[in-house]
């Protein structure tokens, strides 16, 4: 059954903080495999303008995704996890994230369509630090995919 297109607007609560820390950017740039000194190096990061190590542009990712977990629990939308794939990822910057930075994500539903009868959902995450300055904004596609002809 198609998602009900009435839920596009939806907004969540904002999560609790989430604090980066340096080993958490650390792990993160070695698990990508990017040995960008600015992300391991505070020495460096501070040589680039930072207050201390950035994490990667993708880091956001971490937290917007456990955060897009509001939508896919949320009973009243009925979408069928079992069914759903990550479609794409985008991120849209005002300042990199820095260790130490307290972050929490307000997750809102931009869209939903069907598409080849899957169900394609778009959701932002607007990410702000402790002063409730802006940071970043993720946006996430999930696609529910359709159920075959047997029903499953």
């Amino acid at each position: 059954m198609a998602l009900d297109p009435s839920y596009i607007g939806r907004s969540y609560p904002p999560t609790e903080p989430y604090e980066v820390g340096r080993e958490k950017i650390r792990e993160f740039a070695i698990a990508i495999g990017d040995a960008n000194p600015a992300y391991t190096d505070a020495e460096a990061a501070k040589a680039f303008g930072h207050r201390d190590v950035i994490a990667p542009p993708t880091f956001p990712f971490v937290i917007t995704y456990r955060a897009a977990g509001q939508v896919v629990e949320d009973p009243d939308l009925g979408l069928d996890y079992s069914r759903v794939v990550h479609g794409d990822q985008k991120f849209v910057y005002t300042r990199p994230v820095q260790a130490g930075d307290r972050l929490t994500v307000a997750i809102t539903i931009d869209n939903i369509k069907s598409l080849a009868g899957n169900d394609v959902l778009t959701v932002r995450g607007e990410v702000a630090d402790e002063s409730g300055e802006h940071v970043v904004t993720s946006i996430m596609t999930l696609v529910a995919r359709a159920a075959d002809e047997a029903g499953e």
